[in-house]
């Protein structure tokens, strides 16, 4: 990257509050170029470009202004927007949440730099999502599929195991039509504790997944700048695996709500007008240019497809973050606390759970074609089920009818065989032979989302079986 002598900005600077640098504006430059904020010490600290008028620009620093004074520091202007430089040796390597390397190797051999804000992707270029992902998770294999090209964020809660789902999915998702070699895995950990991170790094050692994996970690204690900027290096490295390399990848991003706790607090830095709950008017437009990064290109080898997480405050779904996300991308996976305190992992909560897409990367030609009607008919008995639980709680299971109680038994088989995974993940085929001999405890006359064929040829044993 060509710097230019003329970007020199001496003694223009005028305020510096948390990560931001406020300078008086001498010379043209543009929204999210690079900036290098030089110390009187002679350290220079990476930023960006936030906010400008005619007569000022705000600098995002991407480390702590600590030591910076107003006399003194000098800003150089880049004149380009922040690049990543990727190469083929990005898997099996640790980074932190700008693109550093930090896991004591040599710098990535770059064959190309890209700019984080990525390109904007032409609406008629873009291809549908398909084919299917196996996860591993029963749930959401068999009940709330995931397709390549998909964004399908995860709602958690404060204490929920978010994290310990998000390691399981890296450790053995895959692309079962297709080479496994062909598929890559972008981890990025945003706001989390020093010890959190080196479990990620350890679980995805440990289970051999690292390999093909880009790991990016931002940890509480980087400056909110960070934050903001680690979703953005992690998926410019997922659109190179993708595009440049032809890869499938998957990009899972935990905590997408520590990303808006720093949006918000850099916000307020600003002094803009906060709009819902403190957070910024623009809060929508800003995660639909993270989100709207997943996808298929026309003409292009490879795919995104994105597991954000987020932890809802309060377990609140209306709150601005899931309420949000939720509008811009095709269905979530709900975590269930009352799962959880029974002891069932992972505690995902079927009922509130979907996969807009599912339809897209499962039956004939993806995994099987009983798939589509397997699905529809746990989701149904479960949902009886949730029903007959609660007429039990008023008029006791004795009040129940003997199909109401098979309903209860049912689900009660459902959560503990099904929902949890104590033995480690599954493939589709195991969660489908399992999903059959759950709906083996329902009458015949109970299974409308059967066919006769259906129900012949998987519930009904043969004449003269034991």
């Amino acid at each position: 990257m060509t710097i230019r002598a003329d970007l020199y900005l001496d003694d223009a600077v005028t305020r510096i509050e948390g990560p931001l640098v406020f300078v008086r504006r001498r010379v043209e430059v543009g929204l999210n170029e690079a900036v290098e904020v030089i110390g009187s010490d002679g350290r220079v600290r990476l930023g960006r470009v936030a906010a400008l008028d005619e007569s000022f620009m705000t600098i995002e620093t991407l480390e702590s202004t600590s030591g910076l004074s107003m006399a003194g520091t000098r800003i150089r202007l880049i004149g380009a927007p922040i690049t990543f430089a990727l190469g083929p040796g990005i898997l099996g390597r640790v980074f932190d949440g700008v693109g550093r390397v930090t896991d004591g190797g040599p710098p990535v051999a770059a064959l190309v730099k890209a700019p984080i804000d990525g390109a904007i992707i032409n609406p008629l270029r873009r291809a549908k999502p398909e084919d299917f992902i196996e996860t591993g998770i029963s749930a959401i294999d068999l009940l709330d599929s995931l397709v390549r090209g998909q964004k399908l964020p995860i709602f958690s809660g404060g204490g929920l195991p978010h994290n310990r789902l998000a390691v399981e999915i890296a450790l053995h998702a895959r692309l079962r039509s297709r080479n496994e070699a062909s598929f890559a895995i972008v981890f990025a950990g945003i706001g989390v504790p020093y010890d959190q991170a080196e479990a990620f790094r350890h679980a995805l050692e440990e289970g051999g997944a690292l390999g093909h994996t880009a790991l990016f970690l931002n940890l509480a204690s980087d400056s909110s700048a960070q934050r903001l900027l680690t979703p953005r290096f992690a998926l410019t490295a997922a659109e190179y695996l993708a595009y440049q390399e032809g890869r499938h990848v998957l990009v899972i991003i935990t905590d997408m709500t520590n990303y808006c706790e720093a949006l918000r607090e850099v916000s307020a830095s600003h002094g803009e007008i906060p709009s819902r709950k403190g957070y910024p008017g623009y809060m929508y437009s800003d995660l639909a240019t993270l989100y709207e990064r997943a996808g298929r290109i026309h003409g292009r080898p490879g795919s995104v497809t994105q597991i954000p997480i987020l932890t809802m405050p309060a377990d609140d779904i209306t709150h601005p973050i899931p309420d949000l996300t939720g509008y811009i991308t095709e269905g979530q996976i709900t975590l269930d606390r009352k799962l959880d305190r029974a002891g069932i992992h992972p505690p995902i909560g079927v009922l509130p759970s979907l996969s807009r897409l599912m339809k897209d990367g499962i039956g004939a030609g993806f995994t099987h074609p009983d798939h589509p009607a397997l699905a529809n008919q746990l989701y149904a008995a479960y949902a009886r089920t949730m029903g007959v639980r609660l007429l039990a709680g008023v008029v006791g299971a004795e009040g129940l009818t003997p199909t109401d109680r098979l309903f209860l038994e049912f689900g009660q088989s459902f959560e503990s065989r099904f929902l949890a995974q104590p033995d480690g993940p599954r493939t589709l085929e195991q969660s489908m032979e399992l999903g059959w001999s759950l709906l083996t405890l329902l009458p015949e006359s109970e299974l409308s989302r059967l066919s006769d064929e259906q129900i012949h040829h998987h519930l009904r044993k043969p004449t003269g079986a034991v």
